[in-house]
């Protein structure tokens, strides 16, 4: 049973990782003025990310007994987040604020790089059980 919850919840990770970052994010600068789009994303990545840590780690105790690579993935995917939304997204908004935007611009493309090799590894542990 619990294998069975292990799956699930890396699918929610994976799900919740990919319409966040493709759809949410697509969408606010699609409806909303970019000044608005962009604070709000300030305010749900925190969010986002918090989501990504929980998902992650109970995912990990999950997969503890069923399969340690796929419960070592996903922890190192829930540790990994966790400098992101404390350190990254905070020297992001400090250089937004500054208008430094190349410094803006390599810390933004270094947040896309972690999640985009979030949802890839989540994507390969589910690929793995097929």
């Amino acid at each position: 049973m619990t294998h069975s919850f292990a799956i699930l919840i890396t699918a929610l990770l994976l799900g919740g990782m990919t319409l966040c970052s493709f759809g949410f994010a697509t969408f606010l600068f699609k409806v909303l003025p970019a000044p608005s789009a962009g604070a709000t994303l300030r305010l749900a990545f925190p969010w986002f990310y918090l989501f990504v840590v929980a998902t992650a780690a109970v995912a990990a105790f999950l997969w503890r007994s069923h399969d340690t690579m796929a419960a070592t993935v996903v922890a190192s995917v829930a540790l990994t987040t966790i400098p992101v939304r404390q350190l990254l997204i905070l020297a992001i908004n400090q250089a937004t604020d500054s208008d430094v935007r190349l410094r803006c611009k390599w810390l933004h493309g270094g947040s896309v790089f972690v999640t985009l090799s979030h949802i890839a590894l989540a994507g390969w542990i589910l690929a793995r059980i097929v």
